[in-house]
Parts: C-alpha cells; structure tokens; sequence
C-alpha cells in the first residue's frame, strides 16, 4: 500500500508504546476502477498481497495511459513519441501502384473508418493556414464532386 497512517498509542499501565499501522481503505473510485476495469485482469502467482496491492496502486495512479472500453487508444499527455518516417526509396509494391478511384461502396466504408479514427483522436483534420511539420494524404476522397 502507498501511505499507510501511523498511529501511536500508549497504554495507561505501561511506559511502553506501540505503533499500530491503520490499513487504509479504498477510495470509491479506485474501487469502481478495480471491479470494472481489472475484472479480467491475472496477477502472477508469486507476487505476494503486498506486491499485487502496490501494482494495483501503481496501475491505478496511470489509468489514464492504458486503454479502456471508454477509451480504447488511451491517453497519455506530455510524453514526446518520435516517429522516424521512412521516405527513401525502395517502397513496397503496393505503395507504387498509381492512384485510382475507388468504388462508391468502398467511399462508404472509408468515411466510417476516418469517421471512427476522428472520434478516437487518431486522426485529425488539418486546417489549410495550420502550420504542421508533417502531413500526407493517407486516403484521398471526394471533396466537392472531384
């Protein structure tokens, strides 16, 4: 556990003190957290009480960082991620292929995927004066009938 409450006390008939270690209970919250989101959850057998309560505190303290049904991407705010882009040539085979239409049913299928990643914060419109350090069109669409 993370800060357990001292408390001394002394007895009336004796000089000797004793600390007692008041177990602290669980906040609603962390405990709504344990029941929904560590239901499915398997701790290794050999961690002790001690080890699996201070995992769960530490698990609990970054909830935010791991996925959720809520929030199936997570979400973690101030950490820098470099990601190298590899434009060199070779590409692959199918990134040389030239661009060509596609199917009104596959438009349909591309507008509620990019739909669906724009509700999960994976992918963002870009403004046209915004200032960005990189952009690529990964899908090309149909703007204005063209």
């Amino acid at each position: 556990m993370g800060d357990n409450k001292r408390q001394t006390f002394g007895f009336l008939n004796n000089k000797k003190q004793i600390t007692v270690i008041k177990k602290e209970e669980k906040s609603p919250e962390k405990k709504l957290f344990i029941s929904e989101q560590l239901k499915e959850a398997e701790f290794n057998q050999d961690l002790t009480e001690k080890m699996k309560e201070r995992l769960i505190d530490l698990i609990f303290k970054y909830k935010n960082a791991f996925a959720t049904d809520k929030e199936p991407l997570g979400s973690t705010i101030g950490h820098k991620v470099d990601i190298i882009l590899n434009v060199e040539k070779s590409y692959p085979p199918l990134l040389r292929r030239p661009a060509y239409p596609a199917s009104p049913r596959t438009r349909e299928a591309f507008g509620l995927h990019i739909k669906e990643l724009m509700d999960l914060g994976a992918l963002r419109k870009v403004g046209n004066n915004e200032q960005v350090e990189v952009t690529t069109p990964v899908i090309i669409t149909w703007h204005n009938r063209k």
